[in-house]
């Protein structure tokens, strides 16, 4: 069905309503009208990495981690199976005449927000620090959630719009500032290619203002932007219970009967929490004209319809026992194993005799579930830990020791016990093991959402970059033994990771790798396969070079803008082979649409098969209004044997050569450009890590 048909059928629907009728289908959680043979339906569902909080469902790795994949075929995979899942939920649900919430088939995501500071809990949710990357795996994954046929699949949403990136705590009466230059070049480019590109169905206001007006009712972002110059034609969904903030935190309304009218008239469609409510009664006080309830009302109905909620489509015949089946799984597990990011490797790695070895496996995250998932998860009907991943590896052909070490945060595990409880056993593990495998990093209760259940911190933010305190001592001791030790980062952002560079035998960014992770994560550290993720955020030696987290100026920010060497630079990861690009030039310029494409010669001098990304990054020589540094502008992940070589071709798309003036408009860049190829960034930090350069082609 188009959506011209939709939206056709979505009128004559909506015009068999009272006005009371199309103002209750603005809730979230919109009412039946038996009269009209229209069900209940809750908007509110999530998919971030998979399925979440409807039941069981395919848990994988969380969204900073499928970034790390640099992987839009497989992120395209997993929206597929989270619609395909999310389906064969809604059709038995349905069934069983249950539509509560999370059990439709509006799925709330992506998060394609810029991870600007490593501090916001939330990054975890994103697909990291830029643009071109975000925008790359937002469009594969809302394109994997809504399908290719003429009925929706699912209908996903870009969130949260616009320029949203903490701090939590205060995001309520929040006003990020962010110059039409910072807006066009970083906030918003993700967003404009999930509308354009993806033909996204939904996009979800932020809780902030930004730039003094609230963003459920932003005539800047909705009106001008959205649906102006984008042309986008979906339905606006607010976040929840972020137009009562209007007048309660933001001070922009007076009254709910205000908020709901300034959020209506701009264009918010959906309203999740209770302040459409009040709509009923700003139509009666002449804030908002049935014309406007109705023109959400249709179209909310157009999604609806779109979906093939009303007239049946090939999706209802999908079976429950889809969910969590083994495809499924197979495809979590790939993006697992693509996702680990290899930081540092002396040789340790991989773990290939453990024929009578002992392996000491310790840490508060190595035995934990929690730090499996991140947030916004489903259940999962079987978790595997690291703790027992390496246990089914090892086997009987060893011996595993565990401890906990630690607490995730507190300084002791037991209550009524000394502090540091934990670490004589520790410390005895690791004496007694040939290798020790440490994992220590954060989980939902220490970053997320402000107000989560159980977080720690109630911001959900992060106060700084260290471990907490506990784990710091715990990995102290455990160096001062002397073993050769691996540790293990399970976290869903930058953690100061510095002492470990200095100290450990070998550094794994694990992210949250999903609920059966572990076996993935087993998979690497035993040399079945090799890790090949890429960071999609940089990692900052300290907070001192970073501005302030409310300065929303980019300015020092991000690999594009820093000003400092990194720890860990973004696009850096190691593997196990030795994948070098060997040449690479310019082959064709579409003189039509100004794209380059870039011949790449790539190959595997290593001895062990493995994936790789290969990058190009433009910089723009002459540019008043280039971005200081350099910025990605095409990749691809290739697999390679030992010792195979391999062509490839790579797009460098026309608006890689534009720039950004200080208006925020997109101009033609100087025509003296570089691009760099490699398997990282051309920055000294990646070429001292790597032992590579990039090649360097000069254009114009």
């Amino acid at each position: 069905m188009t959506r011209e048909e939709a939206r056709r059928r979505a009128k004559e629907l909506v015009g068999q309503m009272t006005v009371e009728e199309r103002a209750s289908q603005l809730r979230y959680d919109a009412p039946a009208i038996e009269r009209l043979g229209v069900p209940a339906y809750n908007w509110w569902g999530e998919a971030l990495h998979g399925v979440a909080r409807a039941g069981v469902a395919t848990s994988f790795p969380q969204a900073i981690a499928m970034a790390a994949t640099f992987d839009t075929e497989l992120l395209r995979k997993a929206g597929d199976v989270a619609a395909t899942e999310g389906r064969a939920k809604y059709n038995a649900y349905s069934s069983e005449d249950d539509r509560d919430i999370y059990k439709g088939l509006t799925f709330w995501s992506p998060n394609v927000n810029i991870f600007r500071d490593p501090r916001w809990g939330r990054g975890q949710e994103t697909y990291g620090e830029d643009p071109y990357l975000t925008s790359r795996l937002g469009v594969a994954y809302v394109e994997g959630l809504q399908g290719d046929d003429d009925v929706l699949k699912s209908a996903a949403c870009a969130k949260h719009f616009a320029v949203h990136s903490g701090p939590e705590a205060v995001r309520h009466e929040f006003n990020a500032s962010a110059t039409k230059k910072d807006m066009a070049e970083t906030y918003l480019p993700a967003f404009k290619a999930c509308v354009q590109e993806a033909g996204v169905e939904a996009v979800m206001g932020a809780y902030n203002r930004t730039n003094g007006e609230p963003c459920c009712g932003s005539k800047t972002l909705m009106q001008d932007i959205l649906r102006g110059e984008w042309k986008f034609e979906g339905h606006y969904v607010s976040d929840c219970w972020a137009i009562k903030d209007f007048h309660e935190k933001h001070l922009v309304t007076h009254t709910m009967e205000e908020s709901a009218a300034l959020a209506l008239k701009t264009g918010c469609d959906i309203n999740c929490g209770v302040t459409y409510l009040y709509l009923l009664k700003a139509l009666e006080q002449g804030l908002v004209t049935e014309e406007e309830i109705t023109e959400a009302a249709v179209r909310a109905f157009t999604a609806r319809y779109l979906l093939g909620l009303f007239d049946g489509s090939k999706y209802d015949e999908i079976p429950y026992d889809k969910v969590e089946c083994e495809e499924h799984l197979e495809v979590a597990q790939q993006l697992a194993r693509e996702s680990v990011v290899l930081l540092k490797n002396d040789g340790v790695l991989p773990l290939r005799d453990v024929a009578g070895k002992t392996i000491g496996v310790i840490g508060p995250n190595a035995n934990s579930r929690e730090a499996l998932v991140g947030n916004y998860h489903g259940t999962s009907s079987r978790y595997i830990t690291v703790l027992e991943g390496i246990q089914d590896k090892v086997g009987h052909n060893g011996r595993v020791l565990y401890s906990e070490g630690s607490h995730l945060f507190k300084d002791r595990v037991e209550n009524l016990a000394w502090e540091n409880d934990r670490i004589a056993e520790a410390v005895t593990v690791a004496k007694h093991s040939d290798v020790v495998v440490l994992c220590v990093g954060l989980n939902e209760t220490l970053e997320g959402e402000e107000g989560d259940t159980g977080n720690s911190y109630a911001s959900g933010d992060k106060a700084d970059l260290l471990l907490p305190e506990p784990q710091r001592k715990l990995m102290e001791a455990v160096f001062a033994v002397g073993k050769p030790v691996v540790v293990c980062l399970m976290a869903g952002s930058a953690i100061d990771l510095s002492e470990a560079q200095e100290k450990a035998a070998a550094v794994l960014q694990l992210w949250y790798p999903g609920a059966r992770g572990g076996k993935a994560v087993a998979d690497i550290l035993f040399g079945e396969c090799s890790p090949s993720g890429k960071l999609p955020v940089t990692f900052y030696r300290s907070l001192d070079e970073l501005p302030a987290f409310e300065d929303y100026s980019m300015r020092g920010r991000t690999y594009r803008y820093m000003e400092q060497e990194a720890l860990y630079p973004f696009g850096y990861g190691l593997t196990y082979g030795d994948v070098q690009v060997e040449h690479a030039k310019v082959i064709s310029k579409d003189v039509k649409s100004g794209d380059v494409t870039v011949h790449v010669a790539v190959k595997n001098a290593g001895d062990t098969a493995t994936g790789d990304v290969i990058q190009i990054y433009v910089k723009d020589q002459k540019s008043p209004h280039a971005v200081p540094n350099h910025s990605l502008c095409a990749f691809e992940r290739v697999y390679l044997e030992a010792g195979e070589s391999r062509e490839i071709d790579l797009v460098v798309r026309s608006n890689a050569f534009l720039v950004v003036d200080e208006e925020g408009t997109f101009v033609p860049g100087s025509g003296s450009y570089v691009l760099y190829v490699g398997i990282g960034q051309p920055d000294q930090r990646t070429a001292a890590l790597t032992g590579k350069k990039c090649a360097e082609i000069v254009v114009g």
